[in-house]
C-alpha cells in the first residue's frame, strides 16, 4: 500500500549522538529538542508556523516530561500545535513516524513533525510511595540501569536475550565480531570526505550549548564516543556472562541526542521539500512481538509484516537499515530474510554511534533515505528490537517526483 503522507526531502535532522556522561550529558532532553528543533527549522527555512501537528517521542522521563509534545512545541515556537507524546523503548522512532502519518492518512493533519529524543545520562532516580509498605516505605528504581537489568515479566537483563537467541541460533562470538568490524568500517564511509554523509542531514561542527541553551560552551566534530576496534582486541574480550557469547565489544552503547523528520501530504510536501524532484513515500510498517526473552527474533517477524503490508519481497529492498544493540540481531537478521549482512547498515548503525533509544530508530530512516537517494532511488526497509520482546519496522521508497 502507500501512504497519504510523504517525509519532504531534506526536512529532517539528527544531532550527533553523544556516549553517555559525555557532551550531552547535561542538558534536559526536551529543552535540548526544542532548541534543536528552532534551529534545524531556520536552516531550512521552515517556517514554524507551517505545522498543524506533533508528536514526541521518548524513553526517558525528564523533569515536567507529563506536559511532553504541546511544551516542546512550545518552546520551538509552534505553540499553535498539540500532539500525542509516546513510548516504546528503542520502537520509539517508527512509533512515531507511525502516528504522525496516520494523522495525515485521516485527514486531521496537512504537515507534523515527529520528534524524538532521550537522555539517557543522568537518568533518573524514581521514588514510589507504599503508605502499606514496612514504616510506610515506598519502592524506588533507577530507570536506566535498572530497567537495562530487568524485563519485569523475567527479571532478565536484555543482554540475557542476546544469548538465548546466540544459543538458539548457533551463532558465536568470532561471527560476532566479523559483524563489528563491518559495521565500523561502514561507519567510517559516513566521516568520508569531511563526513559527507552525516552532513546531508546533520550539522556539523556541533555547537554544544549550556543547560539554559543560551550559549556554547564546547563544539564536537561528530558523534562521540565511537570505538575503533581490532580483530585482535575484540579476540581478547570475554563474553559479560559465564558460558556465553557476547562481550563489550559486540554491543551498544548508551548515548544521548534528538532527531526529527517532517511529514506531510502529497502537495505540502512538495512544498516543504528541499528538493521537489525528489519523493520520499511510505509504504508500510509493521510490529512483532516474540517470545519471552528472545527480543532479537523480534525485528525478523517485524520486517516481515511491514513487507506484506508494503506489497514488497525482500529482494525489493536497495537499502536495508537495523537497529542492532547486538550483532547477534544482524547475523539472525540475514540469515532468516537472505540479505547479505555486508550490505545492511551502510554508513552506520547504532551498534556504533550508539543508543540513544527513542531517536536511534528517527536517525536511521533518515540514513535510508539518504542512501537510497544516493543509490538513485529504490524501496529501503529498518527494523528494530524494543524492550519487551518487540519490534517496529518500516518500508519506504525514493523516486523522482
Amino acid at each position: 500500500m502507500t501512504y497519504k503522507a510523504e517525509i519532504p526531502y531534506g526536512c529532517y535532522w539528527s544531532t550527533p549522538f553523544a556516549r553517555w556522561q559525555g557532551a550531552f550529558a547535561n542538558l534536559h532532553a526536551i529543552e535540548f529538542a526544542a532548541h534543536v528543533v528552532k534551529k534545524e527549522l531556520g536552516k531550512r527555512s521552515l517556517s514554524a508556523q507551517a505545522f498543524d501537528h506533533g508528536v514526541l517521542g521518548f524513553s526517558v522521563p525528564q523533569k515536567h516530561s507529563f506536559y511532553g509534545l504541546p511544551w516542546l512545541t512550545g518552546l520551538a515556537g509552534m505553540g499553535q500545535i498539540g500532539g500525542p507524546t509516546l513510548m516504546q523503548a528503542c520502537a520509539t522512532g517508527v512509533r512515531v513516524l507511525l502516528a504522525a502519518a496516520q494523522e495525515i492518512e485521516c485527514g486531521l493533519s496537512s504537515a507534523s513533525l515527529a520528534v524524538t529524543c532521550d537522555r539517557t545520562s543522568n537518568g533518573p532516580h524514581l521514588y514510589y510511595p507504599n503508605p502499606r509498605g514496612p514504616g510506610g516505605t515506598g519502592t524506588h528504581e533507577d530507570w536506566v540501569m535498572d530497567n537495562f537489568n530487568c524485563d519485569p515479566l523475567g527479571s532478565h537483563a536484555m543482554l540475557t536475550t542476546a544469548e538465548n537467541v546466540a544459543k538458539k541460533h548457533g551463532i558465536g562470538s568470532p561471527e560476532q565480531h566479523e559483524v563489528v568490524l563491518r559495521r565500523e568500517a561502514q561507519y567510517r564511509e559516513a566521516l568520508a570526505d569531511d563526513s559527507a554523509f552525516l552532513k546531508r542531514f546533520m550539522t556539523l561542527p556541533f555547537d554544544v550549548p549550556d543547560p539554559a541553551l543560551r550559549k556554547t560552551v564546547t563544539t564536537i566534530a561528530g558523534d562521540e564516543g565511537i570505538s575503533v576496534s581490532t580483530p585482535e582486541g575484540l579476540a581478547k574480550m570475554k563474553p559479560v556472562l559465564p558460558d556465553g557469547t557476547v562481550t563489550y565489544g559486540d554491543q551498544t552503547h548508551p548515548a544521548d541526542g534528538n532527531a526529527a523528520i517532517v511529514l506531510a501530504s502529497a502537495e505540502r510536501a512538495k512544498e516543504l521539500s528541499r528538493d521537489p524532484k525528489i519523493r520520499v513515500r511510505l509504504h508500510g510498517f509493521g510490529q512483532a512481538r516474540v517470545a519471552l526473552a528472545y527480543m532479537p527474533e523480534a525485528p525478523v517477524l517485524a520486517a516481515q509484516n511491514a513487507l506484506v503490508q508494503a506489497g514488497l519481497s525482500i529482494e525489493r529492498m536497495q537499502a536495508v537499515k537495523a537497529h542492532n544493540p547486538f550483532a547477534v540481531n544482524d547475523i539472525l537478521f540475514s540469515r532468516s530474510m537472505g540479505v547479505d549482512i555486508g550490505r545492511m547498515n551502510n554508513y552506520g548503525c547504532s551498534l556504533v554511534w550508539g543508543h540513544p533509544q527513542a531517536p536511534m530508530g528517527t536517525r536511521c530512516v533518515i540514513e535510508l533515505i539518504e542512501e537510497l537517494v544516493l543509490r538513485g532511488g529504490g524501496y529501503g526497509l529498518f527494523t528494530g528490537c524494543a524492550a519487551g520482546d518487540t519490534a517496529m519496522a518500516v518500508i519506504l521508497e525514493v523516486s523522482e517526483a
